[in-house]
């Protein structure tokens, strides 16, 4: 007698997705079970893929096959004592494990410098979150797995209390009812949703310009249709990932690094910020936040002198397609990203002044200890070399989100948590948990989304196995 196939239904077509709708149909071939596994995708075809396409996707490894043996720590430090050490933990025991398997799927792997910095190591697929995207999709449809595109899912269904039995999902046509014996949500954040990003933020959040063209399908829907059957929540709700971009380009995540460099000035032509207060990865959250939240217009503007051309490989750290502005003067650099060119003089001038160590000391690959006099406020803590040299060069920046920290509370094994314990048969990854607090671990969101991901498809299938 031919038994029915059981129903998995993934929400969400990223990185956290495909690995579990991958993951799942792997797992079901190799235990024999008939299990129909269907990803719903609120996008369309032509859209698809997340943040992760989108991304470059560094992740925080010494190489494929080598992970820091204080990863875990270092993610626990991240987030100031108040992470899950069984998450961190699980993330660094399955991580190059995951790799492997990418690799197996046709993803290659460089070790490419991260942006300017010598430490520490990070890997990247070649073709950066794409290439993720697309070697998984092609496996995934390879292995029978189902697609369902521009249908946002509005609604989780739940029998007797507890138990998932589906998922309602909204097409420009009709309201869609996909049965399910278990379902994994991985359908990112919500920082594409602007009444929850002004509710969590507060007022401009609103507004923040998205780092991707995907960032914008990320709108809470995973987080809200859990929540709204008794799922907890975790991680920080007033956390976020958000870079310093440039606003002229059309790249996405046009992200320009280079400011620890020269100075950052607002709107008015006034520094507000230690641009040399640690490596790139380590400010720029609250450069660009405080950009967003704190500055004139929403905008600043990295100064920077002709130097910044001798450094190797500089070009590493801006992903801007758009030239500097360029300027013989600082006064005539002012009249370009029109800011009082009185101010933006002063403010160098001091700066210089205060720039009194040996520049043969500058060295851009790590924290050089080239402060600045301790008479600079806000003070210069690394790479104070005075701005001399012509031509002079600005980057404007405004912050730009990649994703948000509140999310649903998982544990080690991906299941949806709530106040009793595990939902049964609902399983959560990626951007739509929690996790995170104060500042994101770098280097680790793909990553995470990939390893959890994985798991979330495989214990989905042990769940239905074992009914």
């Amino acid at each position: 007698m031919t038994q029915n196939p059981q129903r998995l239904v993934v929400v969400g077509h990223g990185a956290a997705g495909l690995a579990a709708a991958l993951s799942a149909a792997e797992q079901a071939q190799s235990l024999g079970l008939p299990i129909d596994v269907t990803v719903v995708e609120k996008s369309r075809e032509d859209e698809a893929g997340g943040n992760t396409r989108w991304s470059p996707s560094n992740m925080r490894l010494d190489a494929p096959d080598r992970i820091d043996a204080n990863f875990a720590d270092d993610m626990l430090r991240a987030c100031g004592g108040h992470g899950d050490p069984d998450y961190f933990s699980t993330l660094a025991d399955n991580a190059t494990a995951t790799i492997g398997w990418l690799q197996d799927h046709g993803v290659e792997f460089v070790t490419p410098l991260y942006y300017l910095s010598a430490g520490p190591a990070r890997i990247q697929p070649v073709g950066g979150g794409g290439a993720i995207v697309a070697r998984l999709l092609e496996a995934a449809k390879r292995a029978g797995v189902k697609f369902i595109y521009d249908s946002p899912v509005s609604r989780l269904v739940m029998v007797e209390g507890d138990q998932v039995s589906g998922v309602e999902a909204r097409s420009r046509d009709a309201v869609t009812m996909l049965d399910a014996d278990a379902v994994i949500l991985a359908c990112g954040g919500f920082q594409g949703n602007p009444a929850m990003m002004r509710a969590h933020f507060g007022p401009g959040a609103e507004i923040i310009k998205l780092i991707s063209p995907g960032t914008r399908f990320d709108t809470g829907d995973g987080i809200r249709v859990a929540t709204e059957r008794g799922a907890s929540v975790s991680g920080d709700w007033n956390g976020m990932h958000i870079e310093p971009v440039d606003p002229r380009a059309a790249n996405s995540a046009a992200v320009v690094l280079v400011y620890p460099y020269g100075i950052v000035v607002d709107a008015d032509g006034r520094r507000f910020f230690d641009e040399g207060g640690g490596l790139m990865h380590e400010t720029w959250e609250a450069l660009a936040r405080d950009i967003h939240f704190a500055r004139p217009r929403n905008i600043a503007y990295a100064i920077l002198d002709s130097r910044l051309f001798e450094i190797d490989g500089f070009e590493r750290a801006i992903r801007s397609e758009v030239p500097p502005y360029r300027a013989p003067s600082i006064e005539a650099l002012a009249a370009q990203i029109r800011i009082p060119a009185a101010n933006l003089r002063q403010t160098v001038d001091a700066f210089n002044a205060a720039a009194t160590g040996d520049p043969a000391r500058f060295d851009a690959s790590r924290c050089d200890g080239l402060a600045a006099a301790d008479t600079l406020k806000p003070p210069k803590s690394n790479w104070a070399r005075a701005i001399m040299k012509p031509p002079f060069l600005a980057y404007p920046l405004v912050g730009a989100i990649a994703y948000t920290f509140g999310g649903l509370a998982t544990n080690a094994r991906a299941e949806v948590l709530c106040e009793q314990g595990p939902m049964p048969g609902l399983y959560a990854a990626g951007e739509t948990t929690g996790h995170f607090y104060r500042t994101a671990p770098n280097a680790v969101a793909v990553l995470r989304a990939l390893v959890f991901g994985k798991i979330a498809g495989r214990e989905a299938v042990e769940f239905l196995h074992r009914r």
